[in-house]
Order: C-alpha cells, then structure tokens, then sequence
C-alpha cells in the first residue's frame, strides 16, 4: 500500500549537498515526490511504501551529507497525489526563514586534485569548488541558498558546467558557485597602480615580492616566510612592530617541519574549518622566527583553504607569511579598490578577481587544549555563521557585544548566531561595517529583536547606539556577568552556579574597573562575592598600553614611595624618572583615581617588573609574552591573602610582589618567577573560589575572560579545582574574551525581559 509524507527539516541543510543527497537516496527507495530549498529549510514530499518512506527518512536523519547539520526533522503523512518520478524544485521564499546558512568551506581533496591535473580542464583554476567545498557565507546575499542570490550570479555556467550542475550522480549537481576558466571568475596580477603584469604570483614570492592576495574572506599580506627581509619589510611596512604573524603552509608534512602537532592538531588543520592552529614551534633554522613571532614559543599555522591559496605555492616555495590585510586597527580589507588604495604602501602587487565578497570574514584563530578541545582566540571563518544551541524558548535578543575584539548576537528560538569578529568599534570603519553586519544577519534571519542588550560602559559604541534606539526595550548587562552567562549558556547549565571572570577591563557596578570577580547567580540575577583588591590606576587606559607603570603601582603599595622609586630605576628602564616622579605623587596623594581589579593589568605589571614586556605594542603582548617565558619544569610559589572584608573575599598579592622583588634581588631566573608567578595565582584561584563554595554550597563553577586564553594558569586551575571535587565549565564554541560576551548578553537579557 502506497503512503505520502511531508518531511520538513531545518538546520544546515543548503549549500551542502542536501537536495542531492535527497534525490539520490529517494532513487534508491523508487520513491516519488520532490525536494526543494525554502528560507523555511528543506521540504520534501515523497510517495512509495511506508517501510521505503520510514527507513528513507531514518537515514535522511542518520546517514546526512557530511557537512549537513540538522536541528529539526518534521514528518506528516498527506493525501497521495501520484507523482510519476522524483525531481528537485525550484527554490521557494518563505516568511518564516529558519534555515540555517553554511558557512565556508575549505577545499575537499577531489577539487585540490582536479586543479593539480594538467589534464583536466580545471587545472591551476583558483574557484574550483563543488558541493562539498567552496564558498557559501561570504558570497550569500539572501535566501534560499540559490546562485542568484549569490555573488556568483554575474557568472553563468557554460554548457558543461551546467551539465555537471543538473546530473544527480555528478558531485557538482546544485552547486551553486560553480565554475570554470571558460564560465567563471577569474585573477589578475597588478601592481600597486592596478596595472596587469604577467607571470605568476608564485615566481614574484620566490624573488621576495609582498603581494595582497584578496582570498574567500578579505586581503592577506603574503610573503615568503623564509626571506628574512621579505619578513622584515613586511613588518616594517604594515607598521607592526610585534604581533605574531601567522603562517600558511603547503600541507601538513611540510608543517610538522615547523612545529610540534599531535592528531588532534592535525585533524583540525586539514579539517573543513581550517582554522589557524596555535601550536608549538620547533624553532626550525629556516624560519626567522625573531621577526615572525617575537618573544613567543608558538606559531600559528594554517593550511591552504582555497584552490587560489594552492596556486601560491610549488616545489621551491612551501611555507608563506599569510595575515590579514589590514592597517592598524582597521577592518579587514576586501574590496579591489579598496586594497589598491589603502596598501599601495605595503604590497608590491595585487592578486585580485573579480568575484565579489559579499559578507566579508577574516580567519579563525584556535589553540587545542585539554582533552582536545578547541580553545577560540577569534571565531570567524568557518564557524560562521553557524548556531550555538541554547535554551528553547529564548526570546529574540539582538546583544551589541563589547567595544574590543567586538561581536553581536541574535537569538532565534533555541539558537544563538554569534557574528564574526568585528575589531575595535571605536574605528569609524569597522563600526559602519558592524552595524551593516547586524542589518544582514537579521535580514538573514529573518528578525528584527525588540529587546537590545548592551554593556554597562557609559562611553562604548555600542551602549551609545542602544540609547538611540528609543523604540525598543533596552537592558545594560554588565560586563562579567555577561562572560559568566555566555560559558553557562554553551554548556546548557540552569540553576545558581559560581564564576571566576578575569580580564583586562569591565565597567564596574561601582563605578570601578573590574576584572578579576568571583560571582554567584543564575541568568536573572548574579551577585559579586569576591575580588581582587583594588589598585589606584591613575592616568586610566594608559595603564594597559605601558605596564610599566601598573609594575610602579604595585611596587608602591607593596613597598612605599622610596623603594619603589630605587627599585623603578632598576628594573623599569621605560619608566622616565619624570614620569615615575609623576605617577608616585598621584599615589601619595590620591584626588579620586580610577581603581581597579584586573587581572589583566597584574599579569602585565609582572611581565613588565621581570623585563620580559614593558610596553604593549598589540592587546595583551607582556602577559602572552609572560606565558612564554615560564619555565614548566621549575616549582615553588609566592604568599597571598584571602580575606573576608564586609562580606566579600579579597585576594591581596603583595605578599607575592614582596617575594617576586626578593627573588629578583636574588638573580633567580625570570623564567623560574614566571612559572611560581602563574602557579600561585593558580593556586589563589582555586583557595578563594573553596571559600565561595563553603559560603555558597555551590559545586560547580564556570571560568571565562581573556585571561584565560593563558594555557599555564587554565590548566593549572582546573587541575586544581577538579582535585577539590569542583565540575569546571569552560567555554568549547566561543572565545572567553570579549568575542563571547554578546551570547551572554542575550541569554541575560532573554531571561530578565521574561
């Protein structure tokens, strides 16, 4: 007996081969019906016995294309309508949009042949792609994921393509941006005047030329990473006077001659996300890794994403500087135009093409830590724009996120999409591309959130443009609490938990700089229980850009003026006797300074007292630099205090500053103090979250904030809070930097508004 289903499913299901995968397992059956694509996801009617239809929509479940993600499958029986065959439909719009857009992916190992074969006609092609690799988010305006909405659509495939496009048993059946020499985009090579030169890209790296290469996302600055001045100038040039660069390599053998990678970190780099991967560096003499990552022991390295990015690379070339093609703290860049005129300066020729992006998206940044987790330090490319699930029933929320290393969020019923990462808002360019990114993402999405969740700051962006917005409701979130909110939304915790948050800056609820809090709550209501003893921090933010004078501050309220100052002269050479005068006369005599908690500023005041960084030249330089500097094998560690004062723990670490002077004094190794440094906050760590849990009976606790992008401390902690009975929550999908607070912003703000 002949039955009919309705089979709806919603997820990441369009631009991954799903409407093939249907019709080809519908064939299998002898099904009838049809698929189509909507904005509402994927919709299927098929007809033939109730045992074919129940096992094909089993599979369609269990055995989905291999970069298809489903969330929901729905299955209703309906009338028979007697189709005579299978076939796949037009796209349909659909009001209710829950569709899900694939995010880019990297080149799959049949394409990566295709244009390695001098025999077919996709040799050196640098848009091959098909339904398993390519481009989707950058090029996507709308949906339903169909070429017409995409930047491809000024290219219409040739007679084979299209072939190859309509036949259901051929890879490419319903790829959208596929392409070829004849059909196809295409690259040119210019010079820094837009004027085509011949040759290939290949041969202007191997004479240690710097070339813009405009890629998937945006412009990379490349060179080749073993031409010492290539490097240098570079650096030079770009004006980046100690940010790492990261590295592209031509596979994977030719990584593990440049640094230490286990099988997970293999895994990620030939992964379809292919992210950089932070690994450790084996120091290899070919690589002049003082200019590339100065004072650290890691290197970000990534492999070849797009057929353009192995194009770039031959038996004489195998390893290129690859970073992003930005000027300062501008955005990304990604326009033709736009690259010639902004990094004339810097490149000597442009490889460009002439296929648009659309939604511009720089590189993923993940380190593997634990248990083989991913740890994010920028979640961009590929992860983009991929769901987080959260609690069903969320209100829609558009959170603005904070004002550095900036994203935004927006709730649609159990999902939270996370934008990619936006920079430092108080660039006029990067906040008019910010506020483009929201009105796309709830075009996508099909969304307009009446509830705007904000940080507390009174001077951010995007607290400013929330108090613009008169027609919606608006709710300020507080910094620490929304990264607490954000680890304990990803891991789906209901209830009170407690929280340790350590960063560099948050807008206090009493008007001072916080960041290093231990907290109590739930999503509705999170209370402060403890904190890092506050600090004078007069002269405000420059305090983060020169620690030196955060080291200053602490030497003072560990010995006084006068040996601070002696001290100062010996082991803070940056510090001018006019500005150490200065600075020790606002400390003595204090008119109302900002006060602090950080944790950001005491790892940096360390590194700064210990020579290792006194001045940050990129966010957060002395405390990686700090990091690297330990020395794992040594032991030891300093004296803290915990105390209870008006009903809130106080860590206080001069005691450890007295003994770090001490061991200074001493000529003991800066990488031995490094170590015994990170080992007791570790320590203080675990000791005051106990005590939390003596006055909370609280036995589970989430760690965010960008301090934990410290693998030392983060590991050191954990141990010692899993050795206290503690279940610790991190954060395996997002950033715990400030690239994750918009997800707590919105679950907050979801739940009070309820």
């Amino acid at each position: 007996m002949l039955v009919a289903y309705h089979i709806r499913i919603t997820g990441i299901v369009q631009g991954v081969g799903f409407r093939p995968h249907v019709f080809r397992l519908a064939s299998e059956y002898g099904l009838k019906g049809w698929v189509l694509n909507s904005s509402a996801g994927v919709f299927i009617e098929a007809e033939g016995s109730k045992k074919d239809l129940d096992d094909f929509a089993r599979r369609l479940v269990e055995e989905p294309p291999p970069l298809a993600i489903i969330r929901q499958c729905e299955i209703s029986e309906k009338p028979l309508q007697g189709f005579l065959d299978f076939t796949i439909r037009n796209s349909e719009d659909d009001d209710s949009r829950e569709v899900m857009i694939s995010p880019d992916i990297a080149i799959c190992a049949d394409c990566k042949r295709e244009v390695r074969d001098r025999k077919d006609r996709r040799y050196g092609y640098a848009f091959t792609n098909c339904t398993n690799c390519g481009p989707r988010y950058t090029i996507i305006k709308d949906i339903p994921y169909d070429r017409i909405k995409t930047t491809m659509a000024p290219f219409p495939m040739c007679p084979e393509c299209q072939e190859e496009y309509e036949d259901p048993l051929h890879r490419r059946f319903h790829a959208q941006p596929n392409a070829c020499p004849v059909c196809g985009p295409h690259t040119t090579l210019v010079d820094a005047s837009g004027k085509e030169v011949g040759g290939e890209a290949v041969d202007y790296l191997k004479k240690g030329y710097i070339i813009a290469v405009k890629g998937l996302g945006g412009f990379h600055l490349a060179c080749d990473a073993t031409n010492i001045d290539a490097v240098k100038n570079l650096r030079q040039r770009k004006r980046r006077d100690a940010k790492p660069f990261a590295v592209m390599v031509r596979d994977l053998q030719i990584a593990e001659q440049y640094a230490y990678i286990d099988e997970i970190e293999a895994r990620w780099l030939e992964s379809p996300q292919a992210p950089i991967v932070i690994l450790k560096s084996r120091q290899n003499p070919a690589l002049p890794t003082d200019v590339i990552h100065p004072g650290l022991e890691t290197l970000g390295i990534m492999l070849p994403y797009t057929p353009l990015h192995y194009l770039l690379f031959d038996e004489d070339i195998d390893i290129l500087i690859m970073t992003s093609a930005n000027i300062s703290d501008e955005p990304l860049i990604f326009d033709n135009d736009a690259a010639l005129e902004k990094l004339s300066d810097i490149a000597d020729y442009f490889l460009v093409h002439n296929r648009e992006i659309y939604n511009p998206c720089d590189d993923s940044v993940i380190s593997v830590r634990g248990e083989g987790f991913p740890h994010y330090f920028r979640r961009a490319r590929r992860f983009v724009p991929l769901g987080i699930n959260i609690t069903p029933g969320t209100q829609p929320v558009l959170a603005l996120g904070g004002e550095m290393k900036n994203t935004f969020c927006i709730t649609r019923s159990d999902q939270a999409y996370i934008s990619p990462h936006w920079g430092d808002l108080n660039h006029y360019l990067n906040y008019r591309n910010y506020l483009s990114g929201i009105e796309r993402f709830k075009q996508m999405l099909n969304t307009d959130p009446q509830i705007i969740a904000h940080d507390l700051h009174p001077d951010y962006q995007t607290t400013r443009l929330a108090q613009s917005m008169k027609s919606v409701k608006t709710i300020g979130v507080q910094h620490h609490f929304a990264h607490m909110a954000a680890v304990m939304a990803e891991n789906e915790i209901q209830g009170q938990t407690l929280g340790l948050i350590c960063d560099g800056t948050g807008w206090g609820l009493d008007g001072a700089i916080w960041g290093c809090e231990i907290l109590v709550g739930d999503y509705r209501e999170i209370n402060r229980l403890g904190h890092l003893r506050y600090m004078p921090m007069p002269g405000g933010d420059l305090n983060s850009r020169k620690p030196y004078r955060m080291a200053l501050i602490y030497l003072y309220q560990a010995w006084g003026a006068e040996k601070a100052a002696e001290l100062a002269r010996k082991y803070l050479p940056d510090l001018s006797e006019e500005e150490c005068s200065l600075l020790l006369g606002q400390l003595e005599h204090p008119r109302g300074e900002i006060m602090t908690s950080s944790a950001g500023r005491l790892f940096e005041a360390v590194s700064a007292f210990l020579g290792i960084c006194a001045i940050n030249r990129y966010e957060g330089q002395a405390a990686i630099e700090l990091e690297a500097r330990a020395d794992m094998s040594s032991d030891g560690a300093y004296p803290y205090k915990i105390e209870w004062e008006q009903d809130e723990l106080i860590m206080d670490v001069l005691p450890l500053w007295q003994e770090i002077t001490d061991d200074m004094e001493k000529g003991i190794p800066v990488s031995i103090i490094s170590e015994r440094f990170h080992r007791t906050a570790a320590k203080m760590f675990a000791a005051v979250l106990n005590l939390a849990r003596e006055k909370t009976r609280l036995n589970e606790v989430v760690i965010s904030g960008g301090v934990f992008h410290n693998e030392i401390l983060t590991n050191q902690l954990v141990k010692l809070l899993e050795v206290y009975g503690f279940t610790v929550y991190q954060q395996h999908n997002i950033p715990p930097g400030d690239g994750g607070i918009s997800l707590g912003q919105a679950i907050i703000a979801s739940e009070v508004s309820k």
